[in-house]
């Protein structure tokens, strides 16, 4: 399913077309989602991971804050970008409001619609300010999904999503890649980044930016702006459909929050 840009007017199509153009179809040599990045002065960088998941969950963020901070190469001026510090989360885990210059993770009951995990993402301009990953325990808590294979991918791709990371591959029935950033029939082999993601992770930072977005905001700034009393666990909520592939199983949504700012959301469905 792909949306069709023929019936958007034609300024609104022109620019819907490049954004598109930003994220990749399948599997190449390059797996950003556009040109979208922590703004930093120096690497490496520490993103802190707000840690809201229960106990059943921990193990896996811890899994997943490593993954992103130890590659798989060993050639420092290539690899050491950034790291990622698991630090308390600031919200509760069924709203999963977003904290400025951090990334929140959180797991609940999101009820039965559809989604298994989320990567929320916003950015002001080029840079991304705050994200947060949701993973809905309705569906993990089920046979098909409550397996370690399956939080490990699914944790770690979103993670990965509020990195700057796009998927390498999105058709489920191509061969792993030994990558979460690889939809998969099977999850096994594909629980954990591979070389690739890092090599892509150094190129998203190779350039120094002159200020910050991973500093917190002051005391009573707002984290969300135009979204106060918005339920974002709604697709309805998640602004214009980007892109969907393989019949609506991996979609992108874009909210424009107005003033430069965006919010884009990930979706890994359940099936």
């Amino acid at each position: 399913m792909f949306l069709s840009l023929q019936c958007l007017p034609r300024v609104m199509a022109v620019a819907l077309s490049a954004m598109l153009c930003l994220l990749p179809v399948s599997a190449q040599a390059a797996h950003s989602w556009g040109n979208y990045h922590w703004a930093r002065t120096a690497n490496p960088f520490s993103l802190k991971l707000g840690d809201n998941l229960s106990s059943a969950w921990k193990p896996y963020l811890a899994t997943t804050s490593s993954d992103w901070s130890t590659p798989l190469v060993t050639v420092p001026a290539t690899t050491d970008v950034l790291n990622t510090l698991i630090v308390a989360g600031s919200t509760r885990p069924k709203v999963c409001r977003p904290s400025s210059g951090r990334v929140e993770a959180c797991n609940a009951n999101y009820g039965w619609n559809g989604w298994l995990g989320i990567a929320q993402i916003w950015a002001s301009g080029s840079h991304i300010t705050q994200g947060v990953v949701k993973m809905n325990d309705n569906y993990f808590n089920t046979t098909s999904y409550n397996t370690p294979a399956w939080r490990n991918l699914v944790l770690c791709q979103e993670v990965g999503h509020a990195l700057g990371l796009d998927h390498q591959d999105e058709d489920f029935n191509n061969a792993n890649l030994g990558t979460c950033m690889d939809y998969s029939n099977d999850p096994v082999p594909n629980q954990h980044p591979n070389q690739h993601d890092y090599e892509q992770l150094a190129l998203i930072y190779s350039h120094l930016d002159a200020f910050t977005s991973l500093a917190a905001s002051p005391a009573g700034a707002q984290a969300a702006p135009g979204l106060q009393g918005v339920d974002l666990n709604s697709q309805r909520e998640w602004g214009q459909l980007l892109r969907s592939r393989h019949g609506g199983r991996t979609e992108v949504y874009a909210r424009d929050l107005g003033r430069g700012h965006k919010l884009f959301t990930f979706v890994i469905w359940a099936w």
